[in-house]
């Protein structure tokens, strides 16, 4: 195969592992936060300590993380086909990576928020805050790091999902590898396919460290110009006292 014929085939190949791992990801964010903050609130201790639903929940979500991917598809298959009308193809293929996704980053959710100062969200209560006030004021606000680690992450797997998905009917880079650089022996596209999918990984992962490495510089100075303000208003007195 030339090259001239293989443009158009990596062509509309990456864009659909880019449509697949795109959807995936955002449903995964939109449903993986609530799962990760209901599991972190209702834990011993927490504010919405409730170990029944806890436990329920965090059995439900170990399921999903262990099921395996290439089951979980076929599984899956009448529920897709109900969903969005096809059970192959891109479309098809977001409905599995979406419910695959889910469990995997909610645990992420519920591990970023863990790392989250306890001081800080007992001065949000003592300050008058509810359950939607520590949420949104402090929990996710300063869990924001190493929530764009984990949608990092969760992109990256995706990724790699994205193939698997790709050589049972799914599309994409994966599907391209398999029926053209295993199926028909074009090794040179395989190869090129490969790499195509590690650059991908590459630009993602170095786009994550850099926006964590922005909120975390710009967390760290917030941090520091909060003290200093603190520090201030308690040394203005005495300044005040010496003056007089």
């Amino acid at each position: 195969m030339t090259w001239n014929e293989m443009q158009p085939l990596l062509y509309d190949n990456t864009l659909d592992t880019l449509f697949m791992v795109w959807w995936s990801t955002f449903y995964a964010v939109l449903f993986g936060i609530p799962v990760g903050v209901l599991l972190h609130l209702t834990d011993r201790g927490a504010i919405l300590q409730n170990i029944v639903v806890n436990k329920v929940l965090g059995a439900i979500v170990n399921v999903g993380r262990s099921f395996p991917f290439l089951i979980l598809i076929v599984w899956l298959i009448p529920f897709t086909r109900l969903l969005v009308g096809v059970s192959i193809g891109p479309t098809g293929a977001v409905v599995p990576l979406t419910i695959a996704a889910i469990p995997f980053f909610g645990r992420l959710v519920e591990s970023a928020l863990r790392e989250v100062d306890k001081g800080l969200v007992e001065a949000g209560h003592a300050m008058g805050g509810g359950t939607w006030t520590i949420i949104f004021k402090v929990l996710l606000p300063q869990a924001l790091p190493a929530l764009v680690a984990a949608a990092t992450t969760t992109v990256i797997t995706l990724i790699g999902y994205s193939a698997i998905a790709g050589a049972v009917g799914g599309g994409g880079l994966g599907n391209l590898a398999y029926t053209y650089g295993y199926q028909q022996y074009e090794t040179s596209l395989m190869v090129i396919t490969v790499v195509e999918l590690i650059l991908i990984v590459t630009l993602v992962q170095l786009l994550g460290d850099f926006v964590v490495r922005r909120l975390t510089h710009r967390g760290a100075r917030a941090t520091s110009l909060r003290t200093g303000l603190r520090r201030a208003r308690t040394e203005e007195p005495a300044v005040v006292t010496e003056a007089a």
